[in-house]
């Protein structure tokens, strides 16, 4: 394929050809990104600090995938750098400090991410349709429901989709698939814009930064500025958060392309060039026909499941980048009517005795948390877990009156119990002080005793979980578990009514 047929940024297959290529981890984006190399012809060494029989079995399989290529496993204490390196394609998981780096930069060796090399490695399909465009979304909370209610809306339009990057599919994958698509909703990490230097997408949405993984970016000024870089290059529009102060400034201070348009969206009464609700609608006033004078319906606030207000925020996200798509209205309604959230995301667990129960283990960060506990009133709160550097006063406070009684778990469960001494001190608290994964079921059955009618137990723990357990999801799965565990409930208040996730 002649390099004028390739997409801006792209570089042509034959370019790969015996380039040394060092791939660091060998997790799914890893694996993704030193399958393809390799199998463009690139001398490919593949690096991971681990040496147990997950690295190893993964090893195994990754060498059976390209048995005809050059590539090489180097595990443990081989995960340094090799000395003929030309470039260096990192794992989003990979901290900056990692030695690895470090040597690279006193190399000169490049280091780019994943979303890089797919950006390089863009082909038209083989019956020549152009390359997927790419609707890129980001936040500290909200990513993944937002990319799913972005194809939902897409696909409602007839459009060929997929939901790739951070929400599971490597998007290295579908770029070199020889399925062809039409545009692609696509999830961005922190990580992963770290890596970037320019998306050059369609269009992009900030849903919302709050501090998160500053123990990994070094900082909230480091994490702010990852996240911004998903405007750079963006050719239609960008989208941001306008009820969030200084919401748009990143979008002023993005390098994009002439044309590209700053698009808001809010939970109240849209401005022009925004989406936003009035009298329980969302409505559209940014590419309607007269959006100076006029705003257009889009769907119903009681379209999007749940409705909390965070949620509606992210379907109204979402409606921006397909709209900007050129996605007619009536597929936004269609696409949020189809959408079911994941689970571990505001799902009821149950309903037993007038108390409801909720997972929401995917608030893994104060922010998250604080969507959740807005959504409920009163409230017996789980919580707890890694807090990955964050700090919980401003949570407790907002939340206090919301609160009937709190439970506390996990490794670092103290720093929830300092803010709640410090702003809620009339709340009882129960601190569990015991860590392993049994400890779900003692807090579940601790809920159990403190709820009374019209409560909701919510487990919204504003903290990781891989203190106790392997990841969020398995955290959720102990608490419906340990839920579902509980006696019968007594019938003359009301019995459980077995209500599963989502």
């Amino acid at each position: 394929m002649s390099a004028d047929t390739l997409p801006p940024g792209a570089e042509p297959d034959e370019a790969w050809v015996g380039r040394r290529v060092t791939v660091a981890g060998l997790g799914v984006t890893g694996e993704s990104a030193a399958r393809v190399l390799a199998g463009l012809g690139a001398r490919v060494v593949v690096v991971d600090g681990g040496d147990g029989e997950r690295q190893r079995a993964r090893a195994e399989a990754l060498r059976a995938a390209v048995p005809d290529g050059d590539l090489t496993v180097r595990l443990g204490d081989g995960a340094t750098l090799p000395e003929d390196t030309g470039l260096v394609v990192t794992s989003p998981g990979w901290p900056p400090s990692a030695p690895l780096f470090a040597a690279a930069a006193k190399a000169g060796v490049p280091v780019i991410g994943d979303i890089e090399l797919a950006r390089r490695l863009r082909r038209p399909a083989a019956d020549g349709t152009p390359p997927a465009e790419w609707l890129a979304i980001t936040g500290t909370n909200g990513k993944t429901t937002t990319v799913r209610m972005l194809a939902a809306m897409l696909e409602a339009a007839g459009l060929r989709t997929a939901a790739v990057g951070n929400v599971g599919t490597p998007l290295l994958d579908v770029v070199r698939s020889a399925e062809p698509y039409d545009v692609l909703a696509l999830e961005l990490s922190s990580y992963q814009l770290h890596w970037s230097p320019k998306i050059a997408a369609h269009s992009a949405a900030i849903l919302n930064i709050a501090p998160d993984h500053l123990d990994w970016h070094g900082g909230p000024e480091a994490y702010a500025a990852a996240k911004a870089r998903i405007y750079e290059g963006n050719r239609v529009a960008c989208v941001y958060n306008a009820d969030t102060p200084d919401g748009e400034i990143p979008v002023r201070e993005a390098e994009v392309e002439e044309g590209c348009r700053a698009i808001g969206f809010t939970l109240g009464v849209p401005a022009p060039s925004q989406l936003g609700v009035v009298d329980d609608l969302l409505v559209d006033r940014a590419f309607g026909p007269d959006r100076r004078r006029a705003a257009r319906e889009l769907a119903a606030v009681s379209d999007v499941r749940p409705a909390a207000p965070h949620n509606v925020a992210n379907a109204l996200a979402a409606a921006a980048l397909a709209l900007a798509h050129g996605v007619e209205p009536r597929a936004v309604r269609d696409g949020l009517r189809a959408f079911r959230p994941d689970a571990h995301r505001i799902s009821t667990v149950a309903r037993r005795a007038g108390v409801e129960w909720v997972d929401d283990s995917k608030a893994t960060n104060p922010h998250a948390a604080a969507a959740s506990l807005a959504a409920y009133d009163p409230i017996v709160w789980i919580a707890g877990g890694l807090a990955k550097g964050a700090t919980f006063d401003d949570l407790v406070r907002d939340a206090a009156l919301r609160l009937r009684a709190v439970i506390l778990l996990g490794a670092e469960r103290a720093l929830i119990a300092e803010a709640l001494r410090r702003h809620a001190p009339d709340v009882p608290v129960v601190d569990l002080e015991r860590t392993d994964t049994g400890a779900m079921a003692e807090a579940v059955r601790e809920a159990d005793r403190l709820a009374r009618p019209g409560d909701t137990v919510l487990l919204a723990p504003a903290c990781a979980s891989m203190d106790m357990f392997t990841h969020y999801m398995e955290r959720g799965d102990a608490f419906a578990g340990a839920v579902r565990a509980l006696p019968a409930a007594d019938p003359d208040t009301g019995a459980a009514d077995g209500d599963g996730p989502g």
